[in-house]
Parts: C-alpha cells; structure tokens; sequence
C-alpha cells in the first residue's frame, strides 16, 4: 500500500503545484493524472480547459478540478463514438463518476464552484471581473486554497483509478 500512497501523494503535489503556477484546474487534475498514470490524451486535456472556474470562469458551473477529475475517468472507461452511435447503453462510468463526485459534496458542500469558493474563503468571486479577481488572487486563490481543492480531486480520481478501474 506504501507504493500507491507515495502515487497519491505525487499526484496531489503535482496538480497543486500547476494550479498554483499555471491555472486552469481541470486542466492542472488531468496534467499530474497523465505525468503519473498516463490515463488521457492530448485531445481531452484541450477540451477541458474550457471548464476552468465553474465553466468560463462563470463561477457558476462545476468547480473545474472536479470536471477535470470527471473527463480522466469518463476517458477511460465512458462510452466510444462508435458505442454511441450503435446506441449502446454504457452506464459504468456513472458509478466511477459518482464516487468522485459524492466524495467532493462530502468534503465542499455542493459541486458548484461559487459554493466551494463560499467554503474555502468565505464568499465566491467573479472571476471575470479584474477588480474581484485581485481581490480572489489576495485571498490566497493560487497560494493554497484553490491548489488544494485541484490537489484532493486529483488524489481522489487516482485512488479511483488505482483501486478501481487498473
């Protein structure tokens, strides 16, 4: 168990450490998943930058490191193109999925990005505003509190990935 907790531990550091250097939280839980296990392609990681801030920085949407730890999942195991079309019912993905999922409202409250924000510093930002934004960089966004949240997705999605779908 030593050998994937020391995994678990490189895979948090490593998305903590993108998010405070570079953003884009779902784009920092699939970076470290695909440096320690190898687990999507250069397609995924482009389409997930989107959905960075709750979706277009909205705040309004999905917290990013959570979608981010949702598409490595559905990229392993969801549905193909070709399945789709064939009309193939795939659903095993929704249990891998929730368990993320579940486990995020567990310890955030809610999926959305302005509730965590709310619980991680007390009130949500508008991200697209320049003036809320300094004051949500201020608050320590990229320092700790936004690089942990992107850290515990990605630990949580590799554990999945580890014990459930390897």
């Amino acid at each position: 168990m030593t050998g994937q907790n020391d995994v678990l531990k490189k895979v948090y550091h490593r998305a903590f450490e993108y998010e405070a250097k570079l953003g884009s939280c779902p784009q920092c839980v699939l970076a470290a998943l695909k440096e320690i296990l190898d687990v999507w392609d250069e397609s995924v990681f482009r389409a997930s930058q989107g959905l960075a801030g709750g979706t277009a920085l909205s705040t309004n949407g999905t917290c990013g490191a959570l979608a981010g730890g949702t598409i490595a999942i559905s990229s392993m195991i969801g549905r193909t193109y070709k399945e789709f079309t064939e009309g193939k019912k795939k659903r095993l993905v929704y249990k891998y999925t929730k368990q993320l999922y579940d486990r995020f409202v567990k310890e955030y409250g809610s999926p959305l990005c302005c509730d965590v924000q709310k619980k991680i510093f007390g009130r949500s930002y508008i991200l697209l505003d320049k003036e809320q934004y300094e004051a949500f960089e201020k608050a320590g966004a990229h320092v700790d509190k936004c690089p942990s949240v992107t850290g515990n997705v990605a630990q949580w999605t590799a554990e999945i990935i580890l014990n459930e779908l390897c």
